[in-house]
């Protein structure tokens, strides 16, 4: 094997490490969007999951739970977003800007 292809695949090598780190460490970052002026508030981490959902007392209201219910999507996908995207700015500085369909 010539120098330059086991350089390339040392490289590989490390980035797929720091990969799988940053996968394990993805559930351990938490991202929080607030909506409704802080009515409905809900924390995700990294692998995708809902991990904290707030609601105050004064959005509850059994004549408009249609309006509840948008507030609670809008928060959790809020959340979900803010996550993804540091999850995968975090994966791009890895990567080097490749985008590898799959990780994230």
């Amino acid at each position: 094997m010539s120098k330059g292809l086991a350089q390339i695949m040392k490289q590989a090598q490390m980035m797929q490490q720091k990969m799988a780190r940053l996968q394990e460490e993805a559930s351990h970052r938490t991202a929080e969007a607030t909506v409704g002026g802080g009515a409905v508030t809900a924390v995700a981490n990294g692998r995708n999951q809902l991990v904290s959902l707030s609601i105050r007392k004064e959005a509850v209201d059994p004549e408009d739970v249609e309006m509840l219910q948008d507030l609670v999507m809008s928060a959790v996908n809020e959340a979900l977003k803010k996550v993804q995207d540091e999850v995968a700015a975090e994966m791009g500085k890895i990567t080097g800007g490749l985008n590898i369909p799959g990780l994230f």
